[in-house]
């Protein structure tokens, strides 16, 4: 199942406490936690580019599925990490964060990373 399309958030559930427990400074949360982020997947074989902008806050992140790349984190960090694809599931993990994004359906997309027990999931609609 190709990710490839533009996705924009729709609904969200444990963004503060997800935010809190990654270290993100209070004023960003509050900032944040209305924003309707937009996600872009360009996929080309194993090859990925993810755009995710937030406001005025752009993460570019490049990856090759099962090979260990650079990538930034919502905290702003680079952290070397391996991108697998798993029953149609993009996972990763990165300083204590797992993360899982599947599509739901044609133009549905879900992400949950969980950290220290906290979910925070993510449903994102193709634009």
């Amino acid at each position: 199942m190709a990710f490839a399309g533009k996705y924009q958030l729709e609904s969200h559930e444990n963004f503060v406490p997800f935010m809190k427990a990654i270290g993100l400074p209070d004023d960003l949360i509050e900032k944040g936690k209305d924003i309707k982020s937009v996600s872009e997947i360009e996929q080309n074989g194993d090859d990925f580019k993810v755009t995710l902008t937030t406001g005025p806050k752009v993460i570019i992140n490049t990856f090759t599925l099962g090979q260990e790349s650079e990538l930034e984190s919502l905290t702003g960090e680079k952290v070397k990490a391996v991108v697998r694809l798993e029953d149609n599931k993009l996972k990763v993990s990165m300083k204590g964060i797992e993360s899982v994004t599947e599509l739901v359906d044609a133009n549905t997309i879900m992400n949950t990373m969980t950290v220290a027990g906290i979910v925070y999931k993510r449903i994102s609609k193709r634009v």
